[in-house]
């Protein structure tokens, strides 16, 4: 098994979990230059809001996508557009990466700005 194959596989347990709950996710996707986050509804049909670092705003105002302060940034973004579309709750699912750095860091800001999970 392959390094990515091993993430995926962990992916699809957490949202095996987060599909029986019923919620809404927030799915983080990270690569080594950017991060990503989308708000999934509970069906995992449609995207409700995104951000990430490729965005035109974030680009000026971030001076590298790929660090833990760009991480903390998008995860402050998702939570203001969750608030602005009635989104209070979600279940967090990190896509297979370790909850550590880059990931901790989009989560506890997310956190911080008013969502739950």
């Amino acid at each position: 098994m392959d390094k990515k194959f091993r993430r995926l596989r962990r992916a699809r347990k957490t949202r095996a979990k987060i599909a029986e709950l019923g919620a809404i996710r927030l799915c983080v996707h990270r690569s080594n230059t950017h991060i990503y986050a989308q708000l999934i509804d509970a069906t995992g049909g449609n995207v409700l809001a995104s951000a990430s670092s490729l965005e035109k705003d974030m680009r000026t105002q971030l001076k590298n996508g790929g660090n833990v302060d760009a991480a903390k940034a998008i995860g402050q973004l998702i939570a203001e557009k969750a608030k602005a579309i009635g989104v209070e709750k979600v279940s967090f699912d990190r896509a297979g990466f370790a909850f550590h750095g880059r990931v901790k860091a989009l989560a506890e800001a997310a956190r911080e700005h008013g969502l739950q999970f």
